[in-house]
């Protein structure tokens, strides 16, 4: 259990990695953002199934070529490899579905989460908050943090909002 424990926090170190760099050059290359990358972005508001709405390039990119490589350099059997890649999934769909549910364990496990990938999905974030599916590693080390606040919605639930410096 030990072993596995390592080579899971190992694949979700690369895959953060890859998918941080290769998300943000999607979004700095014009190119790539516009015909690539912006079908994912039609999304202002996230939702669970819009989490893989992308297009089949970037699906290539981001998701299979991360997962393959976060696959062999963690050195996990096919076995754990399932258990890590739903996981995944399941992170990933979460962080879409637009919702901070009290008991959610993905949100009080990682500061990566639901609110935090809202605030990359609105119009004035979409040059900060590039990290997913687990960490904000990078975006912190490389200055594209984008704090929020959770405010209260007077029709009940919350509302992720951007701090300002």
């Amino acid at each position: 259990m030990v072993v596995q424990s390592f080579q899971f926090l190992v694949a979700m170190l690369v895959m953060d990695t890859w998918q941080y760099f290769v998300h943000r050059y999607m979004h700095q290359n014009k190119f790539l953002y516009q015909h690539i990358h912006s079908q994912h972005h039609r999304l202002i508001v996230p939702y669970a199934i819009g989490a893989l709405y992308n297009h089949p390039l970037e699906g290539l990119l981001l998701d299979t070529l991360g997962g393959a490589m976060s696959f062999l350099v963690s050195g996990m059997t096919p076995r754990t490899a399932v258990f890590f890649f739903c996981f995944a999934v399941l992170k990933t769909v979460d962080d879409h579905c637009g919702l901070w549910l009290p008991y959610n364990i993905f949100q009080h496990l990682f500061q990566n989460n639901t609110a935090y990938h809202d605030i990359h999905h609105q119009l004035q974030g979409t040059k900060y908050n590039y990290s997913q599916p687990f960490f904000s590693i990078w975006d912190r080390i490389l200055g594209t943090h984008m704090a929020y606040d959770l405010l209260s919605r007077k029709e009940g639930g919350f509302e992720a909002r951007p701090l300002r410096d």
